[in-house]
């Protein structure tokens, strides 16, 4: 599978790549999303299957809306409002989201 994962933050990516095989690409947006990085992650990203996993607060529930704006075929995972971001998410839960999104075969664990 040619997939990539697209999270906020480096830490973020960090936790999650404990949980995936180096074939899913992992990507941040870095935070605020803006035109350029915006415009970035597009071009990084041509032909292949996007799954969005962004915090459940303000900032992230903002980067979801622009990044489902821009790839709106994109797969959402989600993290819950108790959890301290995709950072804070218990590997449990991050394991059920990946598994709901069919990327069994990639998990580690």
């Amino acid at each position: 599978m040619d997939a990539v994962i697209i999270v906020e933050g480096t830490n973020d990516r960090i936790h999650l790549r404990k949980f995936l095989s180096e074939e899913i690409e992992i990507l941040c947006t870095n935070g605020t999303l803006n035109a350029h990085r915006l415009e970035r992650l597009i071009k990084q990203t041509v032909q292949k299957q996007i799954f969005i996993f962004t915090d459940n607060d303000i900032a992230g529930k903002e980067i979801r809306k622009s990044l489902a704006e821009a790839f709106p075929d994109a797969e959402h995972l989600y993290t819950k409002k108790e959890y301290a971001g995709v950072e804070g998410t218990p590997d449990e839960h991050i394991i059920n989201q990946l598994e709901k999104s069919d990327l069994n075969e990639y998990i580690l664990i």
